[in-house]
């Protein structure tokens, strides 16, 4: 009794999936990402979701579009050809197909639990654009099986438990379809709310019942790394545990899985690789200005743990699927050398460190750090921060906080940047964003002063702006570089309303506070954001960051002091770079590291590269993380190498995860580099 119980409680569970994602797909529709004008037939109340949730629920419709149609012009001289739905809920697929006269010849059986298809069936009845598409008034009842079902000429609901196959193939014989006509399977999210062993079963059953079939997937992977880990938590807190993840973690398991199941052909791509293969550029432009959007890097996750999959056998096996642009390649996971140990910073109880993302960080001589900005939580809410955190070593411990300081001029904005000149004994802040359609501009001065009364954090406005001061921007950087034995702050790329990728750069002086030219000779590196800078050599060493086409870029740059001013360089690796962005860099004793970030090229999670600035040899290494008990994600964070450690702090961190919520690293997480360097 308690397993039928908790089974029943689980069902449940997966059916309110249903009615959170066609609300999700609505709002999309809604906003012009993808057309479909009868989702809001199966929607009592709209809500508008947020731009990253919005792109989501667009390139999963997309992607399930493109196989469906793909099938349909497959299979277009066929005197007969089927779709059947699997966990259908309320989609709108059939009524869009049929509206655009695209189901010649065509029938479309969708399944679900009884209680879904029973709303479903209701709310066609009563929606007169509806009926008159299907060609029925009312919801009727199979006589001999007893499934609730709505019957048309080429439309019909079953409401069936997809783990009762028997009754499911009873179903469908009585619902008239035939096993020897060309039929598309389609389940998006479906099969990985069952047993491993039911929803396999599923499979070689369709393998077996239908002679020319293909069958279409949509679902997760990557439970492994830190942003399957919070997927995975916010299932689980559904009630709605995602049970594939744990026996087909990626593609190559999910491949097997279908051609160990009797199918004869399978190909899968992950949502960022269908994304820029096959969605045009000027499709991509299209929906990329639809709604301001600065949630790169969980968008980039996202679609790196979602899969499209396509399974085929009899004669739709020989048929050769579209190969989409050869724009977008997948590469292995790079070599590692070894692991770096991630620990708990060792903080006097009851200090913390700054839980935010989207902030800067700034060493203060050799025992104060402060953080500016971001996106994070205080007193159990989350918004942008206003407070000026800082962290002060006492012995072997950090304590947060100082006794008096001055925030008024502080306006809590987001990827900015904070660059500490130890002669001036100031922080200079520069850009950032208070939303995408809100950049900051200005300058401002952070100041540090330690006395017998408490230590004050100062915070003031930097001189008036003069006609010389560049655009306003965010996701830039801001390095010391020199010219003629002066200090320069060099400012590159970023984003701002009007420019999705900058690649123009200027020249502060560090002491007038006065924009200036410099000369800058040699090739314009391609425009960027959320790229790395580090001062090297009296230049500024340029590693990755977010590319025109949207895409991670893996080169090196080396902005070179020349006589006259500066030359651009292109600084060489071997092996080459994984493309990323969203990192942090840091110059050690000839060596360049590179911290976290986002890749989408290789199916594993950045950790620390450590690039010889002598010889351009590249060597990875893993970050361990077993002794944390938490997820660690490294990108939007920030990072202070501790020299007289050899270690490496990183502070804050995360992000707004898809549609499973905002996680904040817990505590700042030092790495151990002495065995690395």
């Amino acid at each position: 009794m308690g397993k039928r119980r908790g089974r029943a409680a689980r069902d449940t569970a997966v059916q309110g999936t249903n009615d959170s994602s066609i609300v999700s797909k609505c709002s999309m529709a809604a906003l012009g990402y993808f057309p479909d004008d009868f989702l809001s037939c199966f929607v009592t109340k709209n809500s508008r979701r947020a731009p990253l949730i919005n792109r989501g629920y667009y390139i999963r419709a997309r992607a399930v579009d493109q196989c469906v149609r793909n099938f349909l012009l497959q299979t277009q001289d066929s005197s007969r050809r089927q779709i059947l739905s699997l966990g259908a809920g309320f989609d709108s697929l059939y009524f869009r197909l049929k509206s655009d006269g695209a189901l010649k010849n065509a029938v479309v059986c969708e399944v679900d639990f009884p209680e879904v298809i029973r709303r479903k069936a209701a709310l066609i009845s009563r929606t007169k654009e509806l009926t008159e598409l299907v060609g029925v008034s009312e919801s009727t009842r199979c006589p001999s099986s007893g499934l609730v079902g709505l019957h048309g000429d080429d439309y019909m609901l079953l409401g069936v438990d997809l783990s009762d196959l028997s009754l499911l193939e009873n179903g469908l014989k009585q619902a008239g379809l035939d096993p020897g006509s060309p039929t598309l399977l389609l389940a998006e999210v479906v099969l990985t709310y069952m047993d491993n062993s039911q929803s396999s079963a599923v499979i070689s059953w369709a393998a077996d019942q239908f002679q020319s079939a293909c069958f279409v997937l949509y679902e997760q992977i990557h439970p492994e790394d830190p942003f399957g880990q919070v997927m995975q938590k916010h299932f689980c807190q559904l009630n709605s545990r995602l049970h594939a993840l744990t026996q087909f973690p990626d593609r190559e398991a999910q491949r097997k899985r279908f051609l160990d199941g009797g199918w004869e052909e399978c190909a899968v791509l992950d949502m960022n690789e269908f994304y820029h293969r096959f969605i045009s550029e000027s499709e991509r432009k299209r929906i990329e200005d639809l709604e301001p959007f600065d949630e790169f890097e969980e968008w980039h996750l996202k679609c790196s743990h979602y899969i499209i999959l396509t399974a085929s056998k009899g004669g739709l096996a020989r048929t050769s699927p579209p190969r989409g642009s050869a724009g977008f390649t997948v590469a292995d996971t790079p070599e590692t050398r070894g692991s770096i140990l991630a620990r708990e910073c060792p903080m006097a109880p009851p200090h913390t460190g700054p839980r935010r993302f989207g902030h800067k960080s700034a060493l203060l001589g050799p025992d104060v750090i402060i953080s500016t900005g971001g996106f994070g939580e205080k007193s159990g809410r989350h918004g942008r921060q206003r407070d000026i955190h800082t962290l002060i070593r006492q012995g072997r411990r950090w304590v947060t906080g100082c006794r008096h300081a001055s925030e008024e001029h502080w306006d809590a904005r987001l990827f900015h940047t904070m660059t500490w000149l130890p002669d001036s004994k100031c922080c200079l802040v520069l850009g950032g964003r208070l939303s995408p359609l809100h950049p900051c501009s200005g300058i401002l001065c952070l100041t540090w002063e330690e006395s017998a009364e408490g230590n004050t954090c100062r915070v003031a406005a930097g001189p008036p702006s003069p006609e010389e001061e560049p655009p306003p921007r965010w996701r830039h950087s801001a390095t010391e570089v020199v010219f003629r034995g002066d200090s320069y702050i060099f400012v590159y790329g970023g984003r701002s309303p009007l420019n999705a990728q900058l690649e123009d750069w200027h020249f502060l002086h560090s002491k007038k506070l006065k924009w200036e030219k410099i000369p800058v000779e040699g090739l314009v590196p391609e425009g960027r954001h959320s790229h790395s800078a580090c001062s090297w050599k009296g230049g500024a060493l340029i590693a990755g960051g977010l590319g025109a086409e949207g895409l991670p870029l893996g080169s090196v740059l080396f902005l070179s002091p020349a006589p006259t001013g500066f030359v651009w360089q292109s600084f060489e690796t071997h092996p080459s770079m994984v493309p990323r962005y969203s990192h942090t860099a840091h110059v050690y004793k000839g060596k360049l590291l590179l911290v976290g970030g986002v890749w989408i090229h290789s199916p594993s999670v950045p950790g620390v590269t450590v690039i010889d600035l002598s010889s351009g040899q590249t060597s990875e290494f893993k970050i361990n993380t077993t002794s944390l008990g938490w997820p660690l994600m490294l990108h939007n964070h920030s990072s202070i190498l501790l020299p007289d450690e050899t270690s490496l702090m990183v502070l804050g961190g995360g992000g707004n995860c898809f549609s499973f919520g905002t996680h904040l690293n817990h505590q700042p997480v030092l790495l151990d580099l002495a065995e690395i360097l």
